[in-house]
């Protein structure tokens, strides 16, 4: 599918055009559909014109007519059925309208699709996308707001990956679908509006790096730009796509550098992404500082819901008292 828009950075000058992430997730899953006839993507409200709520989907269910199903809003059943034909060896996508609603298929991700595999021993393959839009920033409410994500960090069996607006999005969903495993696929829905850019250079010695995915990989890049600004503190960001199960050497070779560690997750913290880092990184011996979400639902008020969910201005702040602990 051509990408629909003709404006932005690059356009006009002979410069290449930026994509996206809305438009490469689109285009992978087009490209995929297109190579392989066994693929199926099910989901609520994903046919056209609607194209989803976010419009991932857009122009897939013309293309790919009956092969683009949608569903009734029962998230057990598209996640079950879906991992019933995954388990005979057909590559199954779905999209769960909001991440919040992953919890209505839960039983189905932790005790059916992750299990079958071993249950069978390994006799048979599941691959099977779950594909879920998370987070905030948006204004949508305690329950339309939420990152559930590490609520899957721990199930053997299953992969947890998180796009970022600085790592070609399609290029992820193509590396899930060639896991042939279940993989929950979270996709910051603030993100979707981006457009997909080069990591700024980081420096040889970090004073600090930063360590965060989605959203907060966003967030990190601003927050370094004013701490080089402001404070003459030079960072480096580093951005996690695989979330579960954390890679702990490559993890570790990205910080070996660093002063400090700063770990930074869109969701509450405690028994999460900076828990799990914590617990790879302590060996490093470094300090290391975390930024979360308040332990509150998320208001509904947009001045609320900026102060209880991460801020550029938190990582800086957090960055800062880092020094204090040396």
């Amino acid at each position: 599918m051509q990408d629909d828009y003709q404006g932005g950075p690059g356009a006009g000058r002979g410069l290449p055009r930026k994509r996206r992430v809305i438009d490469c997730l689109n285009s992978a899953l087009a490209e995929m559909m297109a190579a392989d006839d066994r693929i199926m993507f099910w989901g609520e409200d994903i046919l056209d014109p609607y194209g989803g709520a976010f419009k991932v989907s857009r122009g897939l269910s013309k293309r790919f007519g009956e092969r683009v199903l949608t569903t009734p809003i029962s998230e057990a059943a598209i996640v079950g059925i879906a991992a019933g034909r995954a388990m005979r060896g057909l590559p199954t996508v779905v999209e769960i309208m909001f991440g919040d609603f992953v919890t209505l298929c839960a039983d189905q991700i932790v005790n059916h699709a992750t299990k079958l595999p071993w249950v069978y021993n390994n006799q048979v393959q599941v691959p099977l996308v779950i594909r879920t839009p998370m987070g905030g920033y948006r204004g949508y409410g305690a329950t339309h707001s939420q990152s559930l994500e590490k609520m899957f960090c721990g199930v053997p069996g299953l992969t947890v990956l998180a796009v970022n607006s600085y790592t070609d999005p399609g290029a992820l969903l193509r590396e899930a679908f060639a896991l042939e495993t279940p993989v929950l696929f979270v996709e910051q829905k603030i993100l979707y509006a981006r457009f997909v850019d080069a990591l700024p250079v980081a420096p040889e010695k970090p004073d600090v790096a930063l360590v965060c995915y989605g959203t907060m990989v966003e967030f990190s890049v601003q927050a370094a730009h004013r701490l080089s600004q402001e404070e003459e503190v030079y960072c480096k960001v580093v951005p996690v796509q695989q979330i579960w199960p954390l890679d702990e050497m490559s993890l570790v070779r990205e910080l070996q550098s660093a002063e400090r560690v700063l770990v930074i997750e869109e969701g509450t913290n405690g028994y999460g992404f900076g828990g799990e880092c914590a617990r790879l990184l302590a060996r490093l011996g470094k300090p290391m500082g975390f930024v979360a979400a308040n332990p509150h639902p998320i208001p509904n008020s947009r001045v609320y819901e900026d102060r209880a969910l991460p801020s550029v201005d938190r990582i800086v702040e957090k960055a800062i008292q880092l020094f204090e602990q040396t």
